[in-house]
């Protein structure tokens, strides 16, 4: 489902391994170095820290996955400790974040299913189980060890909870620090340490690397879109932090009063003329780089004057996980193009 049309390499740009392919590497080499269902039963209902990170990995030593483990439940700050008697080999996900970082770790094989947002990697059991209105009973159909998911909607902990089945929550990151911290819980949970501190350590490198070689961008601002109705994000945000990383301002910043995520009318967006666009809504709501230039206004706006509109996959966009890179990247080349249009 939806939440960047894939972006083409900008020539002699570092590109990152896919965390798929990382994550089989290590996966080989760990083994080199020890010697050697049914998915929609009825009643589903619809879906910059180091990697060392005391919060984010299990009790046990880094080196050891072994069982008991006890992870951080919730967000950095606030959550409670969850302690994993064994290994979880029924896992349930009802966020498609977790669902991407499970594989990405090595860890797919112990998901049993996912929720009906989770479409990625190409494979993953995908139900009807929703993440947005849980129903324990349909969960529980599908005997999980272990359910990963963002929140406590409808009291689906205490409910799971009441079953004997554990729930780790992996809420919206704040920023990378707490993306990271999920994605080293996430290996400490289900065995897979190792795995999720290699993970986090390429996306730091590759990241670090996309930041650097990108054209320096302080002053320039964006103009962020959720939904046409113009809800929008400031530095505030994930997605804001991503865009600081380059030195980007959001023209929502001005407007913020407190809500990191303020709804913008077109008059603003206009009058703030931003000189980069990003779209993140042209899959759910048919929204086009095209279709917006006809917007009252836009077509004197300066990205819209310099081709500086660019359709986001909203998917990328919108999850913290082992994709976040490819977010990052597609800004830096976008950076990249508009710089020679600036010196011109």
């Amino acid at each position: 489902m939806t939440q960047l049309p894939l972006h083409r390499p900008t020539p002699g740009r570092a590109r990152h391994r896919s965390p798929m392919a990382l994550a089989a590497a290590l996966a080989a080499t760990l083994l080199a170095s020890c010697g050697g269902a049914d998915t929609s039963p009825d009643g589903g209902d619809q879906a910059a820290a180091s990697a060392g990170s005391g919060q984010a990995t299990a009790s046990a030593p880094p080196e050891d996955s072994g069982f008991p483990v006890t992870v951080l439940s919730g967000p950095l700050e606030g959550g409670s400790e969850l302690t994993l008697e064994e290994r979880p080999e029924a896992i349930v996900s009802l966020s498609p974040t977790a669902t991407e970082t499970l594989w990405a770790i090595g860890a797919g094989d112990q998901v049993v299913a996912v929720d009906d947002q989770s479409d990625h990697p190409e494979g993953v059991p995908t139900t009807s189980l929703s993440g947005y209105q849980p129903n324990v009973e349909a969960i529980l159909g599908y005997e999980p060890d272990l359910v990963v998911t963002t929140g406590d909607t409808g009291d689906l902990v205490s409910g799971l909870d009441k079953a004997g089945v554990p729930t780790l929550l992996m809420p919206s990151a704040t920023d990378l620090e707490e993306a990271y911290s999920q994605m080293e819980r996430l290996g400490a949970a289900t065995g897979h340490v190792a795995e999720a501190t290699a993970l986090v350590g390429q996306l730091q490198e590759d990241i670090a690397a996309a930041v650097e070689s990108a054209p320096h961008a302080e002053g320039t601002t964006y103009y962020h879109e959720l939904d046409p109705t113009g809800y929008s994000v400031t530095g505030e945000t994930f997605i804001g932090e991503v865009y600081a990383l380059f030195g980007l301002t959001s023209i929502a910043d001005q407007a913020a009063n407190g809500d990191p995520y303020p709804q913008l009318s077109s008059e603003f967006v206009v009058e703030a003329d931003p000189d980069l666009v990003f779209l993140a809504d042209t899959e759910c709501c048919d929204v086009s780089v095209e279709g917006v230039t006809e917007r009252a206004g836009w077509a004197g706006m300066t990205a819209v004057q310099s081709g500086a509109v660019v359709a986001l996959d909203e998917d990328i966009a919108s999850r913290w996980g082992p994709r976040v890179v490819d977010f990052v990247e597609l800004v830096g080349d976008q950076l990249a193009e508009l710089e020679p249009a600036n010196a011109g």
